[in-house]
């Protein structure tokens, strides 16, 4: 009984003790020792020697990491066991390198001496069906658009960029499987998707998709990847072919584009601080030098898949032929 009796008393004293409400950190700030801790003195000062340090290591982690942000940008650097830090790039006059989707070795000037007007008489039956399936998408895109070039052009680019990703995929693919090289067509046609998805990262600040365009953006990407997939399986010379014909119709677009920055219809607003940067345009090129050099980059893409389409109507292979890199 007694036994039962001592048991029931001995929580009631230390239980205040062993759960006390203040933190042990504080107690051992000022000197004093819980009971905890003189019952169980080796987790307890384990625990307070492991909350003292990380206390003591917080002010130098905060250091590192503002030590670690590059000047001008708000966001905290990365501290990762790995040892990767991206360099400082600087551009030619020696200010700070602000885009982290491009470097300063991706920029380029625009060729737009480029002939506008090339263009390819479809004579064989797939290049006939290529021609007409691009024609049949000129109807819809009048009576979506109108005139609404800006809107446009970030649909035309979502589905440009989708091509040379598909075609350079493939190639990559059939490099690994067979053993071979690709003729520097890989990296030819990733070019491609990559300037184009420029094109859209530009547009994006000239103008913002709708929700029923991201909408329809998001079929219609949906759809050409998997057709244009198939139809490169099936025939490499069709699609590139297809392709060459879809950049004529871009580059007609971007023409009637300019036609109305001419005019006055649409207002020849500032050009965007990337497309400044991407193309090596001048401190105050306006939005009508983008448009001309966005243009000038699709001509070069026509000729590009055009080209290709040959390679495969004349009976050789795009690996035998050297590609056109960085033509622009």
């Amino acid at each position: 009984m007694s036994s039962r009796m001592a048991g029931a008393a001995l929580p009631r004293h230390l239980g205040p003790r062993l759960f006390a409400a203040e933190p042990v950190t504080g107690l051992a700030a000022r000197g004093v020792m819980p009971a905890a801790a003189r019952i169980l003195p080796a987790r307890m000062s384990s625990t307070a020697a492991a909350e003292a340090a990380k206390e003591a290591a917080a002010p130098e982690q905060r250091q590192k990491t503002v030590s670690a942000a590059p000047e001008g940008q708000d966001k905290k650097a990365v501290v990762s066991y790995w040892g990767i830090q991206p360099p400082k790039l600087v551009k030619e006059d020696g200010t700070e390198w602000r885009w982290f989707c491009f470097r300063p070795w991706d920029t380029y000037r625009a060729d737009t001496s480029i002939d506008m007007k090339k263009h390819h008489e479809p004579k064989a039956l797939p290049d006939k069906l290529a021609y007409w399936l691009v024609k049949s998408l000129v109807v819809p895109k009048q009576l979506f658009f109108q005139r609404r070039h800006a809107s446009h052009a970030l649909l035309l680019e979502t589905v440009a960029a989708v091509p040379g990703m598909v075609g350079g995929m493939l190639l990559h693919l059939r490099s690994l499987r067979r053993f071979e090289h690709g003729g520097g067509w890989i990296r030819a046609l990733l070019e491609e998707a990559e300037n184009e998805r420029m094109h859209l990262m530009t547009f994006l600040e000239v103008a913002q998709p709708k929700w029923w365009e991201r909408a329809l953006v998001l079929a219609a990407q949906g759809v050409y990847f998997n057709a244009y997939f198939v139809a490169y399986l099936a025939s490499p010379k069709f699609a590139h072919r297809f392709v060459g014909y879809l950049e004529e119709e871009a580059v007609h677009s971007y023409t009637e584009y300019l036609k109305d920055l001419e005019a006055g219809i649409i207002e020849n607003t500032p050009a965007p601080a990337i497309a400044i940067d991407y193309w090596r345009l001048p401190a105050d090129a306006k939005l009508k030098d983008v448009v001309t050099v966005v243009r000038a980059d699709e001509a070069h893409h026509r000729d590009v898949n055009h080209f290709a389409s040959d390679i495969h109507y004349q009976g050789m292979k795009l690996k035998d032929t050297p590609a056109p890199l960085g033509y622009h």
